[in-house]
């Protein structure tokens, strides 16, 4: 048996503490929900706020919800060229390291000095679906995507829980490159 799943890309976004969605856009502010995202508590919010780096800017960047315990702003590699970065490419949440930026909101400013990263390319199962592929929680993999522009995807992270939908994220650079779009079906490598 095969083991396919979805594929989803990850745009540009940023994930904020608190207590920078208090800086950002004033005391007491409760982020909007805009519409819920695959993955079970997790949603785009209405807003939007700029990112500076030492070159550009990149100017509306998504706000996904809820909050986090650190701020941190997700980009692909050719985001990270044109702010004038260059984004380790890290598991989400391990930031120790990364460069830092500047985000601006209606109602003010923050200062990051780490936590710009180009996201691993990853994937989300739910307990049943590790059991049925055979992986476990943090195990690597490879992924085939079939096509015009096939490729694999090597060291993809596996990231396995009761809550999870089934569905592996790449960034907008690496969907791409393979030409697929959210919902194309690809193929664990055993």
């Amino acid at each position: 048996m095969k083991s396919m799943l979805p594929i989803a890309l990850s745009n540009r976004h940023v994930h904020l503490s608190k207590e920078h969605i208090q800086i950002l856009f004033g005391e007491d502010y409760e982020l909007n929900k805009m519409k819920d995202l695959s993955q079970p508590g997790q949603y785009a919010c209405e807003e939007k706020i700029d990112v500076v780096g030492p070159k550009n800017t990149l100017k509306g960047v998504r706000i996904l919800g809820p909050a986090r315990k650190k701020s941190q702003v997700e980009i692909s590699l050719t985001d990270g060229f044109t702010l004038g970065v260059v984004p380790p490419v890290r598991d989400s949440g391990d930031l120790e390291g990364s460069p830092g930026a500047k985000l601006i909101g209606p109602k003010g400013e923050v200062e990051i000095t780490e936590g710009v990263i180009a996201a691993a390319r990853h994937i989300h199962m739910h307990t049943s679906d590790a059991e049925q592929y055979g992986v476990k929680d943090k195990d690597r993999v490879k992924v085939r995507v079939n096509g015009e522009r096939g490729l694999v995807f090597e060291n993809v992270l596996v990231r396995v829980h009761k809550d999870y939908a089934l569905e592996m994220h790449v960034d907008v650079d690496e969907g791409n490159a393979a030409a697929v779009k959210n919902g194309y079906m690809v193929e664990i490598i055993k």
